[in-house]
């Protein structure tokens, strides 16, 4: 792995992974009436939280604009190895997606991969990304990537505080049955 790769804009650069995360929300809200309403919600932040949110946001835009120069190690170990991660991802970024968009706006994310975290999508960019890395065998990628994962876990309390003032028992109820970030359920529906 290098620090910094040769730059070089092209069809296989790591670009391919990390603008799939934006394709299924765009084209879900488009699908599903009120997906985008449910997206764009936004969840109120103290002053401290919201400079870690902009931290995020900006370190996940670097690592976006990164990967457009970032070519992907084909044929290589690296790319090999990180294949089935980032397919992986992408699968379950897919079936998160909708989850998500099927769900009635009324009703929180309960379904599908959200039995098993109640946070699935932080974990699935999280996934890919370390997958984006190995596959371009970059440690700045890789950086980049557990920097966001590292500035998570400060804001998903005030997403679930919102959640809980929203959805009322109905979330409280899912708090007690789903892991924050993954395993299996403790009860209810499977």
């Amino acid at each position: 792995m290098s620090l910094i790769p040769a730059f070089e804009i092209g069809l296989w650069n790591a670009w391919i992974f990390t603008f799939y995360h934006f394709a299924p929300p765009a084209l879900l809200t488009l699908i599903y009436k009120g997906t985008f309403k449910r997206m764009s919600s936004a969840v109120p932040l103290n002053k401290t939280e919201k400079k870690i949110h902009i931290l995020m946001e900006t370190i996940s835009a670097l690592a976006l604009i990164y990967s457009i120069f970032l070519p992907l190690r084909l044929g290589t170990m690296w790319f090999y190895l990180s294949l089935p991660i980032c397919l992986l991802g992408l699968i379950m970024h897919t079936i998160a997606s909708v989850n998500f968009a099927t769900t009635p706006l009324k009703q929180p994310v309960t379904k599908g991969l959200y039995r098993y975290s109640r946070h699935p999508m932080y974990l699935i960019f999280f996934l890919t990304f370390i997958g984006v890395s190995i596959a371009s065998a970059s440690w700045l990628f890789l950086l980049f990537s557990i920097l966001v994962m590292v500035l998570t876990p400060p804001l998903v309390i005030p997403e679930e505080q919102d959640c809980f003032e929203k959805y009322g028992d109905a979330y409280h109820e899912y708090m007690n049955r789903t892991p924050r970030w993954i395993g299996i359920p403790k009860s209810g529906e499977r």
